[in-house]
């Protein structure tokens, strides 16, 4: 279902992309935002369940700018080398990226935009930055919002948060709240960060399905 797929930044940067492509012809597509950990098994993996819900899906390897495909899991050694390499990039080049994936995705209809960890708070600048190219979008416990608030958010958008996020404390989620009334705003009562990923040690299967459930509706509502 799914392939490595080359792409081009607006600066010239070529870089890989995971591209998994739905049955039939796609009713729109959705661009996947990787955790700090890269495009890995999981994030294919999240591509490729987008694609069998009927969207073409694109997971751009934004790490290529540091070293073609870098990834990796979710020991305590692999977190401590993955925030080394997330600090390592320049988010305007970041956008960069993921602006040649909106454009890539858009070949098949409009374009909606997921991420998680890292790629959650990457999706709310997104929302902010490339509003006229996303028709919508759905960030997981993104940690790195509050920083972007002053920004205009110009795709519809909704966030996801777990109740015991020891990283994002909820005093965070009620600022965007605050500062971002329009945007649809879920805390999951006993979830912690990384609750959707089935790979790691908060994986929490009933909130996982749920947050997925409330994105699949946006998604069918603003992107097809």
């Amino acid at each position: 279902m799914g392939e490595w797929i080359k792409l081009k930044a607006a600066d010239g940067h070529e870089f890989d992309a995971w591209q998994a492509q739905p049955d039939g012809k796609p009713k729109g597509a959705v661009v996947v935002i990787m955790e700090i950990f890269g495009v890995n098994e999981h994030i294919r993996d999240v591509a490729n369940g987008y694609a069998r819900d009927g969207y073409l899906a694109i997971a751009p390897a934004i790490y290529d700018r540091i070293e073609p495909r870098l990834e990796c899991g979710y020991s305590p050694d692999e977190i401590a080398k993955a925030r080394e390499w997330r600090g390592a990039c320049d988010l305007d080049k970041v956008i960069m990226d993921v602006e040649a994936a909106v454009d890539e995705a858009s070949k098949a209809g409009k374009v909606g935009m997921v991420g998680y960890c890292w790629g959650g708070s990457i999706v709310f600048v997104s929302c902010c930055r490339l509003g006229d190219k996303l028709a919508a979008g759905s960030g997981y416990y993104g940690g790195q919002i509050v920083p972007h608030l002053g920004e205009e958010v110009k795709a519809p958008l909704m966030l996801h948060f777990g109740e015991k996020d020891g990283g994002i404390p909820l005093s965070d989620v009620e600022k965007i709240r605050e500062a971002k009334p329009d945007v649809k705003i879920y805390i999951y009562d006993g979830a912690g960060h990384g609750f959707n990923c089935d790979h790691r040690a908060d994986f929490h299967p009933e909130n996982a399905a749920l947050a997925r459930g409330r994105t699949l509706e946006h998604f069918a509502k603003h992107v097809g």
